[in-house]
């Protein structure tokens, strides 16, 4: 009973840590300015301000949030099935350029992705392909696919051979095998893998800067730099850009964390 509730006590702890800077976060975007000046971070509204989203939807968070929708759908999309595509003969087959192309996939891992930003900036702009979606995405596929193709590979190799040999009895070809058994049975390494590069994606400021210029293809995190700039003064309208912007991954999160969970369950128990 002890360890129940001592249990109990840390639990209830960390979920008010963890929950304090979203719920001041939400006050203080209902402030006014002075209201924030005089009364401080934490303290509760005097006034409910509610005109500071309006004036931040207004001002088109929305034409934000579009564009990272569609540059971290596509990019995640394309960037799962490449991955997939490279990591199942890396993984099941023996060939021999197997070690080195796994060599170059971890050695690519310690190349900073910021390195190549200038380069990548005047390709994008001999392309002619700068301000456009696939000015990012291209981007966004090529760095995490080594970390992808890394985690998948490994996943792959922990499916019991006998499973594709009994397919192959049952006269499955190798494209029978990979999108019958490798593809339902590599759920949670997919999950794993898409959560943790949808974050990364969702996220990414620098390339976002340097590679697009217009207000119509700008991301949310680009959004919250905006209006840092632009409201430097008034600390209210910066935190309901930033709660608008923490809002989705917290939805999303809250939505697949049972997906997440079954599909590791899942992939260790056919592992």
């Amino acid at each position: 009973m002890f360890l129940y509730l001592v249990t109990g006590f840390f639990a209830l702890f960390y979920a008010a840590i963890s929950l304090l800077p979203f719920y001041s976060m939400a006050l203080t975007s209902l402030k006014t300015q002075n209201d924030y000046a005089v009364n401080g971070f934490f303290s509760l509204p005097q006034v409910y301000v509610f005109s500071n989203y309006r004036t931040v939807i207004k001002d088109g968070i929305f034409n934000y949030f579009k564009n990272s929708v569609i540059l971290v759908v596509v990019s995640l999309t394309l960037l799962l099935v490449i991955s997939m595509l490279v990591s199942y003969p890396l993984s099941r087959f023996y060939f021999r350029l197997r070690k080195p192309m796994m060599s170059f996939f971890v050695a690519s891992l310690a190349i900073p992705m910021h390195v190549t930003l200038i380069p990548i900036y005047l390709l994008t702009r001999t392309l002619g392909i700068y301000d456009t979606y696939p000015a990012l995405i291209i981007p966004y596929i090529a760095f995490n696919i080594p970390i992808t193709v890394f985690i998948l590979v490994n996943f792959m190799k922990t499916i019991p051979r006998e499973l594709e040999d009994a397919a192959e009895i049952d006269g499955c070809g190798k494209v029978g095998i990979f999108s019958n058994v490798i593809v339902p049975l590599s759920g949670a390494g997919v999950v794993t893998v898409g959560i943790y590069n949808a974050i990364n994606m969702w996220n990414e400021f620098t390339f976002a800067l340097v590679l697009t210029q217009s207000a119509a293809m700008r991301t949310l995190p680009m959004a919250v730099w905006n209006y840092k700039g632009q409201y430097s003064g008034t600390v209210p309208l910066i935190f309901c850009v930033l709660l608008l912007s923490v809002v989705p991954m917290i939805i999303a999160y809250a939505v697949g964390q049972d997906k997440l969970v079954q599909g590791m369950m899942a992939g260790a128990l056919k592992g």
